[in-house]
């Protein structure tokens, strides 16, 4: 993608129209892929899960053209296509010391973000609340979010680190169990 590029409004309605005719309907379905995009790559150990989300809603946009009249299905499943892709990039540039198991299909993914989806759901509203609290923002503002957050807690950043990475390990077991469990079904 050319670092040139900028998201036009013409392009971000199109990708609307895409998504559904419905104009509000399609606001929350785009709110819908985004926030799920988010999470795969936040659960996937990604620092700059914001970043790699828009990076593959672009991506999408500026094939659009080629896709709109020929990609037959859902359209979140092509984004989920789009993000292994990303995701990909994202790990030979910086891989990450723990990883889940990269989806081969857009099946795998979305059984993988349902797991997630209700392994978030287990964990208490604090936990949650810190844990997608702890993921925003990315480079400079990510560590100022940070120590903002650890301050509010009244917890050193070190022992927020703690905290997040924790919550992190037991949603990555908690989805590895609960995909092991969809295999067997």
């Amino acid at each position: 993608m050319s670092k040139e590029w900028v998201l036009t409004q013409e392009a971000f309605d199109k990708l609307l129209l895409w998504l559904d005719p419905n104009r509000e309907e399609a606001g929350k379905k785009y709110e819908t892929i985004r926030t799920r995009l988010i999470k795969i790559f936040t659960c996937r150990g990604c620092n700059e899960a914001e970043e790699l989300a828009d990076k593959t809603i672009n991506r999408v946009i500026l094939k659009l053209e080629t896709i709109e009249e020929k990609y037959v299905g859902a359209p979140e499943l092509y984004f989920y296509g789009v993000a292994r892709k990303v995701l990909l990039e994202y790990l030979r540039r910086e891989p990450a010391p723990q990883v889940l198991t990269i989806a081969a299909s857009s099946e795998e993914i979305e059984q993988e973000f349902e797991c997630l989806e209700q392994c978030i759901q287990r964990l208490t509203s604090n936990q949650r609340e810190m844990v997608l609290e702890y993921y925003q923002e990315d480079k400079r503002a990510k560590i100022d979010h940070r120590k903002e957050l650890a301050r509010k807690m009244g917890i050193a950043l070190n022992a927020l680190r703690i905290r997040a990475y924790r919550i992190r390990a037991t949603l990555q077991q908690c989805v590895q169990e609960c995909l092991e469990q969809k295999a067997v079904r």
